[in-house]
């Protein structure tokens, strides 16, 4: 039987804090971390099958048009262009496409072919050397160069924006600019795969195995049942790997074409040319406020782009509506349809890019305004979700600004360019934090065996966010084991259906279903020792109903096997539910060049019940080093001529190094939000890239008195404004 739940009414419970085992929530290292760091962790590059073949995907030359003639070359196996390949590869997460057809060819660098060959160097090779001829077309490659659409589910107005601007005591109106971003995770696009019969089993860096599976026997024309996923161990993914890409319907095609396994790795260009990336943006932010700093207005318009007939856009204004109040708002999303590289989810999709540029509005508003920035953002925040009505399940915005500016150091602030260290001016910034959150429908399936050992199975996967250790931390503590008791076998879709990774929601979903699991497994071992389940307690390995003491190896005959089903429900439309947090920096910029260089940064976070101290901070360690990489270096460039991408690898497209980071501090508030269930724990991983490279922008005017509007903020940028 399965203990199921949909969550259509708030857990004021909180069994979980009545458990004994002590394990959840602390800073435990990851289970698998040793594993991966002698090299005993095989990611898809790495692995192998008896008698494989290698593949190498061969990308377009133009930016758009039809494909007429795939040349031959020899001393290879095969020259595949199947146009499922093309047509998928070419959408990102989207399993449909443009209807131009099966040839078509939709923006530079698209993957047209695939040479496969007894060895890569030979593939490489007759890769670069095939001959492809096109029909091609002229097509817009830049955001400016189209009329674009205006979706009407996509708007939204209340009151009267320009009347509120107009009548305002200090207004803002200004227009900022960020550059398409990369996920650019460390492990690159690779797949293995190799059937059996009229079934495959595909090896590959994936982040939501159920759905990849559904988009995998999609494009192979096959039933869900006959594709098996393995994905054991991600190398990050950042969001470009939530669906399925060129590298694994490639691979799939060649290996049932040719009969033996196949394996196709793109190399890191090819990586920041087909899996998607994070469109540019062109916003517009009108702010408008009383002499007390009480905003009356809030305009948010956003410019995005993508390819034609793709469903995804930048959901930029996605935090706006409710973040802070104002009686008179008007939300704009515009899309320009180009020929560029699929845009797609990339960490922390609309709040990434829409929150930084709101935040850093808002400094300016304060500036105005002649009110402390801290202070204007505490005397905007709503009570209830603004034109809704609806109550926030927690709320804890307030709190985090508070708190940051008492460990910070704040009051310690002055104005812009009044602190000169040498030949630095330094400066400090403040941001909110704030990402959505939700809860994905997942199941897991829990083992416990007469020898008292947890097995843990379900399809999720652990990107580098330390899923097989928080998994297992929940198991440890519902079944009252030590962790070393606790097996978690993830990355499977022989496994239940989990959520996968992406938006933040994998942790409290996934979590969620394997306590279930847990719990269904308690109700057996309380009914095994005569009581109810509420008067169990399970710990260290023995079972304990009131004066009844047992060990479980001595009570368990055959193995206990609980099921875990979870489903969002009602709580999902009840209430508004979001993370919050506060960023904070302190930045030096040099007088003469515009380096900046950030000092030290501060983040103070609300996500529910921290499930461990210590994969939560590495969480928003690196979601704030992508707020630096915002803010200060990183910006996928494309040429203007014909869209190709000229920022293809790590030299060119600049992250930031250790030497960029600073000292991060990481603090969480205490909180707890039942209206996310039994665990109350809520999305993490992206909220630490919310505002982050606001607070370094608001920092560097601080600092130095220049307001960056199209990001990054290179020294170029910021010397052009510099007074001398």
């Amino acid at each position: 039987m399965t203990q199921h739940l949909k969550v259509d009414a708030p857990d004021h419970e909180s069994r979980l804090d009545q458990m004994a085992q002590g394990v959840l929530g602390e800073p435990v290292s990851r289970s698998e971390g040793q594993h991966k760091i002698t090299g005993g962790a095989t990611y898809a590059a790495d692995a192998g099958a008896e008698g494989m073949a290698y593949g190498v995907l061969v990308q377009a030359s133009v930016s758009a048009g039809r494909v007429t003639e795939i040349g031959e070359v020899p001393g290879v196996l095969a020259v595949i262009h199947d146009p499922r390949m093309l047509r998928r590869a070419a959408q990102g997460m989207s399993t449909e496409g443009p209807d131009a057809g099966p040839q078509q060819v939709d923006f530079m660098g698209q993957s047209v072919a695939l040479v496969v060959a007894e060895s890569l160097e030979v593939a490489q090779a007759a890769a670069h050397a095939l001959q492809v001829r096109y029909e091609a077309r002229q097509v817009p490659v830049m955001p400016d160069a189209v009329d674009p659409e205006v979706p009407e589910d996509k708007q939204s107005a209340t009151g009267d924006l320009d009347a509120a601007m107009r009548d305002a005591a200090f207004r803002v109106d200004q227009v900022w600019h960020t550059p398409s971003q990369a996920a650019a995770a460390m492990e690159p696009h690779a797949a293995v795969a190799q059937w059996a019969g009229d079934c495959v089993t595909i090896r590959a860096g994936l982040q939501m195995l159920g759905f990849c599976r559904e988009q995998m026997a999609d494009a192979l024309g096959i039933d869900v049942g006959q594709v098996r996923l393995l994905a054991p161990y991600v190398g990050g993914g950042f969001g470009s790997k939530l669906g399925i890409n060129a590298e694994a319907v490639a691979a799939a095609i060649a290996s049932r074409q040719l009969g033996r396994p196949v394996k196709v790795v793109m190399s890191r260009p090819q990586v920041f040319d087909l899996a998607h990336r994070r469109s540019e943006t062109t916003q517009r932010l009108r702010l408008a406020c009383d002499s007390n700093g009480v905003l009356s207005g809030v305009g948010h318009e956003a410019l995005v782009s993508n390819l034609p007939g793709s469903e995804f856009s930048e959901p930029v204004t996605q935090a706006t509506p409710f973040t802070y109040d104002a009686a008179n708002r008007q939300i704009v999303h515009k899309i320009a349809r180009i020929h560029r590289s699929c845009a797609g989810s990339v960490r922390a999709p609309g709040e990434a890019v829409g929150v930084t540029v709101f935040e850093c509005a808002l400094d300016e508003l304060a500036e105005a305004a002649g009110i402390d920035p801290v202070e204007l953002r505490l005397r905007n925040i709503p009570e209830m979700e603004p034109g809704t009505g609806r109550p926030f399940s927690s709320h804890k915005l307030a709190e985090a600004l508070r708190e940051g500016a008492e460990r910070f150091g704040w009051a310690d602030r002055v104005a812009p360019r009044a602190r000169l260290e040498g030949e630095w001016y330094i400066g400090m910034g403040v941001a909110s934090a704030v990402r959505v959150n939700s809860l994905v429908e997942s199941r897991a399936r829990v083992t416990l065996t007469p020898q008292g050992r947890a097995i843990v199975e379900t399809d999720m996967t652990d990107i580098g966010t330390g899923t097989y250790t928080i998994l297992g931390q929940i198991a440890a503590e519902t079944l009252g084991l030590d962790l070393a008791g606790v097996d978690v076998k993830l990355g499977d879709t022989d496994f239940p259906r989990a959520s996968g990774s992406g938006g933040s929601f994998g942790a409290a979903s996934s979590g969620t279903s394997v306590y279930l699991a847990c719990a269904e497994i308690r109700d057996k071992i309380a009914d095994m020792m005569g009581c109810a389940e509420a008067g169990l307690t399970l710990q260290d390995g023995t079972a304990r109903c009131g004066n009844i003491v047992r060990r479980l190896d001595d009570i368990i005959r055959t193995p206990l096997v609980g099921d875990g089903h979870l489903e969002p429900g009602k709580t999902e439309d009840s209430v508004r539910q979001a993370t919050w947090g506060s960023h904070w920096a302190e930045v030096a910029v040099n007088r003469w060049t515009g380096e900046t260089r950030v000092r030290r940064m501060l983040g103070v976070f609300a996500c529910g019940r921290v499930l461990n101290h210590k994969t939560a901070r590495s969480q928003c360690l690196g979601g704030m080093t992508f707020g630096i990489g915002m803010a200060l270096t990183e910006a996928m460039e494309h040429d203007p001529r014909d869209g190709h991408m000229v920022t293809r690898d790590l030299a060119e497209y600049h992250i930031p190094c250790h030497a960029d980071v600073p000292h991060i501090e990481v603090h969480f508030l205490t909180e707890r939000d039942a209206y996310v269930g039994p665990l109350q724990a809520k999305g993490l991983g992206e909220l630490g890239i919310c505002g982050a490279g606001a607070a370094v922008l608001n920092a560097i005017h601080n600092a130095c008195g220049v307001r960056v509007r199209n990001l990054p903020a290179t020294p170029d940028k910021i010397i052009a404004e510099l007074e001398i």
